[in-house]
C-alpha cells in the first residue's frame, strides 16, 4: 500500500468489513458527489480478482450492503491470475510447449497464394 493511501484511509476512511481472504473495505466519511468513495485495501499482493462477489457489487454501488453467499458445490477455490508464470495454462501446440499439436482427423492444409 502507498503512503497516499494509507494516509488517504486514515484521514477519510470508515473500515466497513473484511473478506474471507484478509482484504479490508473501506468507504469515506464524506460525500464525492453524489456517492461515498469506497476502496479495498488487499492482503498481501494487490490482485483485483480475490475481490468476491459480494464485496464487487458493494464497490461498485450495486447494493449498498455485501450481501453474504454460500459458495456451490462446483465452485473452485480462488486462484491468481498466472499469466507469465510457470504455472500459465498453455494448450497443446503452443509455442512455448515446442509448437507442435497433435494430427486431427482430417488434418488442414496450409493455403498459399500460388495454389
Amino acid at each position: 500500500m502507498s503512503f497516499g493511501t494509507w494516509l488517504h484511509t486514515k484521514l477519510h476512511g470508515e473500515r466497513v468489513g473484511e473478506d474471507a481472504y484478509g482484504n479490508v473495505y473501506y468507504k469515506s466519511q464524506r460525500m464525492r458527489g453524489n456517492r461515498q468513495e469506497r476502496w479495498v485495501i488487499y492482503k498481501g499482493e494487490p490482485e483485483a480478482s480475490k475481490v468476491p462477489p459480494e464485496w464487487h457489487s458493494w464497490l461498485h454501488h450495486t447494493t449498498d450492503t455485501p450481501i453474504e453467499t454460500k459458495p456451490r458445490a462446483w465452485q473452485k477455490p480462488h486462484l491468481p491470475n498466472l499469466t507469465g508464470t510457470a504455472q500459465a495454462y498453455m494448450p497443446p501446440g503452443a509455442d512455448q510447449r515446442g509448437g507442435q499439436r497433435s494430427k486431427a482427423a482430417d488434418d488442414y492444409q496450409a493455403w498459399t497464394p500460388e495454389s
